[in-house]
């Protein structure tokens, strides 16, 4: 429908435009129009509203129309947009962050939110990281271990072969063979993205839960504690005494997380106008993290904790070089309670792996460390989506450092949703 009115004959001018019936695959339900558009659709029940809204590539702005506030509360949470307004529209304030999901960008104006984003949380800078030697040829076995041991991939809460069925041997501190882990691939990503996108139990529970279940996680694993040291010490040759401060540090870390998972929250704006803004922390979907070798426990717990205690899922790609110890927290992971997909380890080839997260259009966010040439290589590659991509510019982090934890990483973890919800006649 378009009104019969004449319109200017100089300028650029589009009739006010309405367009019913609008299929959730036509254009204009897909693509941005810009201008006096408007394309509505019909739908059955709550859900099924919410998800045609969420059915597109972009998430900047929404409004939700609603005699009933309490409806509309529970669709606003729903909507993977920026910036919600209940019976309303474009309106704004200094004071309340205004920014977009998905391919409509990221960062935010205006807001507390708006003003982190001029500054850089100064991070305590680790040793440079090189890039991966070449594998060597063979790797002489250990005497006396007579079993092979190839460790799996954990994918969807279980422990699956690699698409390709080939394994990384794996050499300890003094050159023997301490075991073999999957090469993963591209195959492998791609099942643990759609493992990690598929659970709906983390991102959904409360963060009172998750906090539990992440301080169940660090129960567990310091009731290993003395294993992890030594296997630390096998692999790295750190003294004794070095490993198990690793160790202790990342149950800390654990600990640390598990506690911040229900207090990291959002605020309540006053703008000046008859309504109230909610500054809602979500998280940001599906992260992929690829650790460093330097503090291959430690960096690889500091990284993963943060994503998980803000709600997010995620594909982890442990250290190259000492990938054993990301594979000896699958039995800690699996009687932890930790929801099936919430969590995904994929071993093999770093530089390979993080060129694939980066690539995926259905990664919604990449926390990487590694050489400077692998950082700048995906975040070239990461623009198909616009995700939100966090490198060390070829630098690891010295993560047992306090500044190394805390809500720098919080931050990282979770977008921040204003929604407007005025008040009054």
């Amino acid at each position: 429908w378009q009104p019969d009115v004449a319109l200017p004959s100089s300028g650029y001018y589009h009739l006010p435009t309405l367009a019913t019936g609008v299929s959730p695959a036509n254009i204009l339900a897909q693509e941005e129009v810009f201008g006096p558009v408007l394309a509505t659709m019909t739908f059955r029940n709550t859900e099924e509203a919410v998800e045609l809204a969420n059915n597109t590539r972009y998430g900047l702005a929404a409004s939700v129309w609603s005699e009933n506030i309490n409806l509309a509360l529970h669709v606003a949470p729903q909507l993977k947009a920026g910036v919600v307004w209940v019976n309303g529209t474009n309106m704004f304030d200094a004071a309340c962050g205004f920014g977009g999901y998905r391919e409509s960008g990221f960062g935010r104006e205006g807001g507390r939110e708006g003003m982190l984003e001029y500054f850089s949380a100064k991070l305590p800078p680790g040793p440079a990281i090189k890039p991966a030697p070449a594998p060597a040829q063979s790797i002489e076995r250990s005497e006396g271990d007579a079993i092979d041991r190839t460790a799996k991939l954990f994918i969807g809460g279980k422990q699956v072969r690699p698409d390709g069925n080939y394994s990384l041997d794996i050499a300890t501190a003094k050159g023997k063979l301490a075991g073999e882990v999957g090469l993963g691939s591209r195959k492998d990503v791609r099942d643990a993205v759609a493992a990690a996108r598929a659970c709906k139990a983390w991102p959904e529970a409360t963060a009172y839960n998750r906090s539990q279940v992440l301080y169940y996680l660090a129960e567990n694993l310091s009731g290993r504690a003395d294993e992890f040291a030594a296997r630390l010490t096998e692999l790295t040759g750190v003294t004794a005494k070095a490993a198990r401060e690793e160790v202790d540090r990342s149950i800390e870390r654990l600990f640390l997380y598990a506690g911040l998972a229900d207090k990291f929250e959002g605020r309540v704006h006053q703008p000046p106008a008859r309504a109230v803004t909610l500054a809602l922390h979500e998280p940001v979907g599906v992260v992929g993290i690829v650790a460093p070798d330097n503090a291959p426990l430690l960096g690889l717990i500091s990284l993963v904790a943060p994503a998980l205690a803000m709600g997010n899922t995620v594909v982890a790609v442990p250290s190259e070089k000492y990938p054993l110890l990301a594979t000896d927290l699958y039995q800690v992971i699996e009687y932890s309670d930790v929801p099936a997909g919430a969590i995904n380890i994929v071993t093999g080839r770093s530089a390979e792996l993080a060129g694939v997260l980066a690539r995926h259009d259905d990664v919604d966010g990449l926390w990487l460390f590694a050489d400077a040439e692998t950082c700048a290589r995906a975040e070239a590659d990461s623009v198909g989506n616009l995700k939100r991509v966090w490198t060390g510019n070829g630098r690891s982090l010295d993560w047992a450092s306090a500044e190394a934890a805390g809500d720098a990483l919080l931050r990282r973890a979770v977008e921040v949703k204003n929604v407007w919800v005025p008040y009054g006649d």
